[in-house]
């Protein structure tokens, strides 16, 4: 497996998180979380639900801030950001939300269109022509005039593809891509995330459960469990591991080191006490 220090050290890293800790109130997410994303590849962050993942990428793009530790986007300190800087660095992001989270009165064009015109002051023919381009890549340039309400849900994830890549961002957050499609759209999905990192020259974070597909598309593979890393490395060398703990979330093993149960009081006292 790969050496994790090296990693860490790694110049090429568009992304670098170093002992982060936090906690929704009592709860902890994290106990001395570190990893690092490399430029132009794409990486996926996979573990068992509820273990942070999308809570990583509320640190990176700045909604969220670490108690403790360091998150640096293309050598930026992002907990260190005013509104105007965390501004500017967000334009240089693109992001792919779970549930597409497109704007439900516009259409597919405008949807697209939306970022462009936001943070930009380019000619509507430009903007045309930008918007199109982007359709054409996720291939939906003849969906450009239909509303949210009237596309299936893999082609509203396409959608939400093309508009998050409207301004050529540096770094393509995609949170849970390939959930609720079926299989022939979450294919288009995993070869569309690939094919738009390498044609793009981006960065692509992919959040994700499935193991499948994730390590399908992916150069590198973080997998979290009890706030922090507990394995890395390419594909393959997760699929090789001797380690229970991954070999039981690479496998979809039920029982292992990684539970299935919230953490509570002992079982007895709740009997008692009716909790």
């Amino acid at each position: 497996m790969s050496d994790s220090k090296d990693k860490q050290n790694s110049s090429a890293d568009l992304v670098r998180v170093s002992g982060v800790r936090f906690a929704f109130g009592t709860r902890p997410v994290y106990d001395d979380l570190s990893l690092s994303v490399e430029r132009g590849k794409v990486t996926a962050i996979m573990g068992p639900s509820g273990c942070g993942k999308s809570t990583l990428l509320n640190f990176v793009g700045g909604r969220l801030k670490p108690d403790a530790g360091s998150v640096m986007v293309d050598s930026v300190e992002v907990p260190g950001l005013g509104r105007r800087g965390l501004y500017q660095l967000r334009k240089r992001m693109g992001m792919m939300f779970q549930r597409s989270a497109l704007l439900t009165d516009m259409n597919v064009f405008d949807n697209i269109a939306f970022p462009i015109r936001q943070n930009t002051d380019l000619p509507e023919p430009l903007i045309r022509h930008m918007v199109l381009f982007k359709l054409e890549m996720v291939g939906l340039r003849g969906a450009r005039d239909l509303m949210p309400a009237e596309l299936s849900g893999g082609m509203a994830r396409r959608v939400a593809l093309a508009r998050a890549i409207a301004l050529d961002p540096m770094l393509v957050m995609y949170d849970e891509p390939f959930t609720g499609l079926d299989p022939i759209s979450m294919g288009v999905i995993v070869k569309l995330i690939r094919e738009v990192n390498d044609a793009l020259g981006m960065t692509s974070v992919v959040v994700t459960h499935d193991v499948k597909e994730g390590c399908s598309i992916a150069d590198y593979v973080y997998l979290l469990a009890h706030g922090t890393v507990i394995g890395q490395g390419t594909p393959e060398e997760l699929n090789t591991s001797q380690s229970p703990e991954v070999r039981q979330f690479m496998g979809g093993l039920p029982d292992g080191p990684v539970g299935y149960h919230y953490p509570a009081d002992e079982f007895v006292s709740d009997l008692f006490t009716g909790a």
